[in-house]
């Protein structure tokens, strides 16, 4: 059996409220579709990518670089997600 696959991607919070409830959600929304595990970073703090309340305690905000990490059988599919909804500005506008 072959052990699960590990990717990391960053990506910078385009959107000008930052990363508060609307955000955190769809992330963990988009998150949960996905087997693989998701741990976020941010200014030394790493949380879990698929709790909302996690999410909320990192304060990111506009301009801030998110560090993505997944692992699992579906890592690549899962970081393709979250990092096109925080490059997106989930749909917020800048």
């Amino acid at each position: 059996m072959e052990p699960p696959s590990t990717c990391t991607r960053t990506a910078v919070v385009s959107n000008a409220a930052g990363l508060h409830a609307r955000p955190c959600h769809a992330l963990v929304s988009a998150a949960l579709a996905f087997e693989s595990r998701l741990r976020v970073r941010h200014a030394g703090r790493e949380v879990n990518g698929k709790s909302i309340l996690e999410l909320m305690t990192l304060g990111a905000a506009q301009g801030s670089a998110l560090e993505f990490e997944a692992a699992g059988p579906d890592a690549e599919a899962l970081l393709v997600r979250v990092v096109g909804l925080v490059e997106a500005g989930f749909d917020e506008g800048a």
